[in-house]
């Protein structure tokens, strides 16, 4: 285990040659807690940084001038003898993913990058860094032990020669006849050794018959008696005792025959041992043979664990030294009663182990069970136990005889594996895949008892403002406080589960056969969910409050899946946002035909920008004397079918889906490409093209240098481009919009705030946006002969931003009224019908050209 303390203490060494990538990601990880993170925008220092400071995560951009992280990931595998380099890979390109992946990289982020997914994917890699590190040095601890060990088995190992000389005197002068047989992959048998007993036996010698196959030394009656049993050994998987009668070449003999299988390292059977007494006229030799079987049977298995034995007449057991200690069993005072095993052994474990035994007895199968022995510190440790039953000439239980080892190590390695498979780590709750195995069973339990269940998909309302204003630490504990909320709304049979973010499900089962029943008592539990949420939380030293909106759909056929479950509460819960939040809807089919209408319209959305339907129309603006001083440009999708299609039926599409990103991309290139022809004509040349940012395109790390590399690509003067930002977008994030901005002004681009007026701009914050104009929105301009209310609005924003030394410039002009009242106001820049509606590029230049 590793605690967060070691993860927030880890070296982090953020690798980037753009500064601004560098301080965002050091914000958001010294902000979620992480005390040492350092940076470079150097990639050729980066190993002698490692060889010094030995990190435990590097964050590493792929595409840095110079020396590419592919270049650095090789420099860090020389430092690294296992080659398991701490390297997460940051890049755009799902080519440079796979490749860095290859290259030795563990994970990647990928641009635009989610802080939260950063902090998330930081958590997981260091995580897994520092129990590697742990591992470690648990090894260099296990390989200290196994020095110790050697040096142990080397003195057995002398006395193992003394015991093989002893060994080999018994093989050679016992009276019982002892053969070592290979096993070949066809489950043939080869003769590899016989003893001198076993040679008189069956009259041939070892070199006679050494190499040859069973049924070429026997007669055939006996070869197809012997092979049978040897099968039958081999398929059993261990020793194996009967009697036998063979036809031999001394005559028809009687044997008590004991086969022994041996394995090799990958488990296969390879040799057989086999002991035959001859008791033909010895009958009652079966006890000492099984007494010595029983002997070579624990010394083959006990090797350096704890040896127990169980007296079933007496009732006592016997611990060596081991075994006592691994039980925590004081073994000057242990008498061998069962009384005092169980004091030591868990009390949920005794009745387990006693069936155990008594399957062993009753079924004649091996002893095998586990039990956690409580030692007097009160320390639990896991305890294997194996043991085999020994039975007298009747057939009657003898005893016991076995091993037991510690695998408490291995118990709690599991635990861990099974935590982060099935749970989630930050809440303890059950995680998406979990929660599909349990729905999919119990559809199949509503399938057979007839009764409803219900799936309820919740999403936190606003978290993202609470988690960017509280920070994520304390996002973290609202999250752990929802859980612990949701978990006290529902029966214990129900399913909490997180399945990610601020989105949590929850699994109804067993409600009323009768649909809507159940359907009012999924209602009643999910207007008390919406009315827990709502309830204040106390997040460290802030009371903070968050909704929540809620999707449902029932379920009783098991030809559900599980899949299309989720999808169908999914959609509900969206419909319970758009109907104003902290509210629950149920799944509507209509909603399922809204998705599907939806997703075709994203899927045609992603084909337009494949085959180039997309179109600049470019309208133009002018200034007081009513001259041509530029344009805006406005994006037109030409589809095959609708025809035109304007901006308002598919941007806000586009900024949900994320495929602004390459539309606002292809508009910044069309218009700066457009800005490069205009410079090749005396008409055009000083004309300002105005392009509009989404939110979702400033909000990019690497939106900054998107912009300088398409004005350096063009070759254009930048002062000719002016990006044109809503208050929205200022809104999402304030400090880092500026800073993106900032860095923009420094190459000479210049900016409009549009819409103004319409949002809910603060002055504050207002004036330290570096600003080059204001774009007053035409909802103002519209009524303004009429409106007094309109004209005030108007005139305050002129001098306000006179006073901000900004330009202004109005949009949606339509009459000379509203041009003539603009002008006496001291509006010197306009936009509108009465000059141009928005046109395609060559009837633009017409119109630029008559003026």
């Amino acid at each position: 285990m590793v605690n967060s303390t070691a993860i927030l203490n880890a070296r982090i060494l953020i690798v980037d040659d753009l500064k601004a990538h560098v301080g965002l990601l050091t914000r958001t990880l010294v902000s979620a807690g992480h005390t040492s993170v350092t940076s470079t925008t150097n990639p050729f220092e980066v190993c002698e940084l490692h060889r010094k400071h030995r990190y435990d995560l590097i964050l590493l951009d792929l595409l840095m001038p110079g020396m590419d992280g592919f270049e650095v990931m090789e420099g860090l595998k020389e430092m690294e003898p296992d080659g398991n380099i701490p390297v997460i890979v940051i890049t755009a390109y799902l080519k440079h993913k796979l490749r860095a992946l290859q290259a030795g990289a563990k994970d990647f982020l990928s641009t635009p990058i989610d802080l939260a997914e950063v902090l998330v994917r930081v958590h997981n890699m260091l995580e897994v860094r520092l129990l590697h590190k742990k591992l470690n040095d648990y090894n260099d601890l296990l390989g200290q032990r196994v020095r110790d060990r050697t040096a142990e088995l080397e003195a057995m190992h002398r006395d193992l020669r003394n015991s093989e000389q002893r060994y080999r005197e018994v093989f050679e002068n016992t009276s019982d006849c002892l053969f070592l047989l290979d096993v070949t992959e066809d489950m043939r048998f080869r003769l590899a050794e016989l003893n001198p007993a076993e040679e008189r036996s069956i009259g041939y010698s070892t070199s006679e018959v050494s190499g040859k196959f069973v049924e070429e030394t026997l007669p055939e009656g006996s070869a197809r008696l012997v092979i049978a049993n040897y099968r039958r050994c081999v398929e059993a998987g261990t020793m194996i005792s009967y009697e036998e009668k063979l036809d031999l070449l001394s005559g028809l003999r009687s044997f008590y025959t004991t086969l022994i299988p041996v394995r090799d390292l990958s488990g296969r059977i390879y040799r057989i041992i086999g002991i035959a007494r001859d008791i033909t006229e010895r009958m009652h030799a079966g006890e000492a043979l099984q007494e010595s079987q029983a002997r070579l049977d624990l010394a083959l298995r006990s090797a350096s664990m704890g040896v127990w034995s169980f007296d079933l007449v007496t009732n006592k057991r016997y611990f060596d030294g081991q075994t006592c200690h691994l039980l925590g069993i004081d073994p000057a005072i242990f008498s061998g009663t069962e009384e005092e095993l169980f004091r030591v052994m868990h009390p949920d474990d005794r009745e387990a182990v006693r069936r155990k035994l008594a399957q062993a007895i009753e079924q004649n199968v091996p002893y095998d069970t586990e039990y956690r022995a409580v030692w007097p510190d009160g320390g639990v440790h896991h305890i294997a136990s194996r043991g085999r039953l020994v039975r007298d000439g009747q057939g009657r239980p003898l005893k016991f005889n076995g091993v037991v080892f510690d695998i408490t190590e291995w118990k709690e390695a599991q635990d861990k594996i099974n935590s982060l498979a099935f749970y989630d780590p930050l809440t303890g709750l059950p995680n998406r895949r979990l929660l599909s195995d349990r729905l999919q069973k119990a559809l199949a339990s509503s399938a057979r008892n007839g009764l409803v269940g219900a799936i309820l998909f919740i999403d936190l309302d606003n978290f993202k403002t609470i988690n960017d204003t509280l920070g994520h630490a304390l996002g973290d504990s609202l999250l752990q406080q929802v859980a612990i909320r949701l978990t006290s709304s529902v029966r214990e049979e129900d399913t909490v589960a997180r399945i990610g973010g601020d989105e949590f499900v929850i699994m109804l089962e067993y409600l009323s056969e009768d649909e809507p029943v159940a359907a009012n008592q999924t209602e009643s539990i999910g207007e008390k969910i919406l009315a827990t949420l709502s309830q204040p939380y106390q997040v460290a030293s802030h009371e903070c409050r968050s909704t929540c909106s809620i999707g449902i759909t029932l379920f009783n056929d098991r030809q559900q899946l599980t899949d299309e479950l989720l999808k169908q509460a999914d959609i509900a819960m969206y419909q319970a946002k758009k109907a104003g939040r902290n509210t629950l809807r149920f799944f509507d089919p209509q909603m399922q035909d809204a998705v599907t209408a939806r997703a075709a319209i994203e899927n045609e959305l992603r084909k337009a920008l494949e085959k180039q339907r997309f179109q600049l129309y470019y309208q133009i603006q002018v200034d007081s004397f009513l001259q041509p001083i530029g344009a805006e440009a406005l994006i037109r999708w030409n589809h095959p079918d609708r025809g035109l299609v304007f901006p308002a039926q598919f941007i806000t599409l586009a900024e949900e889906t994320g495929r602004i990103l390459p539309i606002g991309q292809w508009v910044l290139e069309t218009a700066c490409a457009q800005l490069k022809t205009w410079q090749q004509e005396d008409y055009t040349r000083g004309l300002i093209l105005a392009v509009n940012v989404s939110a979702r395109q400033d909000r990019q790390v690497d939106f900054v240098s998107q912009v300088q590399a398409t004005v350096q690509r063009h070759a254009i003067n930048p002062k000719l481009l002016k990006l044109e930002l809503t208050e929205s977008t200022l809104l999402e994030n304030v400090e880092d919009t500026i800073e993106t901005m900032n860095a923009l002004k420094e190459i000479g681009v210049r900016f409009t705030l549009d819409d103004f007026g319409t949002g809910y701009s603060s002055l504050q914050y207002l004036k330290r946006l570096p600003l080059h104009q204001i774009k007053i929105d035409q909802s103002f301009v519209r009524d303004l002969a009429a409106d007094s209310g309109d004209r005030a609005i108007v005139r305050t924003i002129i001098t306000m931003a006179k006073s901000m030394n900004l330009e202004v410039i109005a949009e949606g002009i339509e009459t000379e009224v509203q041009l003539q009242l603009l002008l006496n106001m001291g509006c010197t820049h306009y936009q509108g019908y009465l000059f141009g509606k928005p046109v395609p590029i060559d009837q633009f230049e017409m119109l630029v050209k008559q003026d």
